[in-house]
C-alpha cells in the first residue's frame, strides 16, 4: 500500500509540475478557489451526523488541492447497549482530473475519537465503557465525478477507501461514498 500511495503522490506531483510550466498566470487567482464539502444526516436505529466543510484551489485544469475539517457523530442502540461515538478532525486532499469531470483523489485525515458504550437497560448496574480517546489516522484513496451545475458550481460524487484500516477509523472495513457540492468564486 505504501508503494501505491507513493506512486500516486509522485504522479500527482509530476502532473502538477508539467502543468505549472505551461501556465502563464502567476500568483493567487481568486477564481480558482472553491468551497464545498458534505453534510450527512441519518436517524433511526443508527443516528449519524456529519459536517465536513472543505476549501480548495485549482492549481491547473488537471490538479486541485485543499484542506478541510470534519465532525461526525455515530449513535447506535441494539437493544442491549447504547453506543455513542464522535470524531473531530482535519484533512488535506489532492485531486487529479485525467478527464475534465472525473477525478482521482488522495485524502489523508487525522481524527480525534471519543465516546461511550453503556447498557441500554441498566437493571444489573453494568459499567459504562469509555472508548479510549486517541488520534486516528486515515488515508482515503479513490475517485469520483464533478458534475457542473453552472459556471461556478458542481455536484461531487466519490467513492474512496481507507488504506490504513485502523480499527478505530470511521472508515474501517467499508467504502466511503461521498456526495457534496462545490462552489467556485
Amino acid at each position: 500500500m505504501k508503494k501505491i500511495f507513493g506512486l500516486l503522490m509522485i504522479g500527482m506531483g509530476l502532473m502538477h509540475g508539467a502543468q505549472a510550466q505551461d501556465s502563464e498566470t502567476k500568483g493567487f487567482d481568486k477564481s480558482k478557489l472553491f468551497v464545498g464539502g458534505t453534510l450527512g444526516l441519518a436517524f433511526g436505529t443508527y443516528t449519524i451526523i456529519n459536517v465536513s466543510p472543505q476549501v480548495g484551489y485549482h492549481f491547473s485544469p488537471v490538479f486541485a488541492a485543499g484542506a478541510g475539517i470534519n465532525y461526525s457523530y455515530y449513535g447506535y442502540n441494539d437493544g442491549y447497549y447504547n453506543y455513542k461515538q464522535s470524531y473531530a478532525g482535519m484533512s488535506l486532499f489532492g485531486r487529479v482530473y485525467p478527464i475534465q469531470q472525473l477525478f482521482l483523489q488522495v485524502q489523508p485525515e487525522l481524527n480525534y475519537i471519543w465516546g461511550t458504550q453503556s447498557p441500554y437497560n441498566n437493571n444489573q448496574n453494568l459499567p459504562t465503557y469509555k472508548i479510549p480517546t486517541q488520534f486516528v489516522p486515515s488515508i482515503l484513496l479513490g475517485g469520483g465525478a464533478a458534475i457542473p451545475t453552472g459556471p461556478n458550481g458542481a455536484i461531487t460524487i466519490s467513492v474512496m477507501y481507507d488504506v490504513l484500516q485502523n480499527i478505530w477509523s470511521p472508515y474501517y472495513h467499508q467504502a466511503v461514498y461521498g456526495f457534496g457540492y462545490n462552489i467556485g468564486f
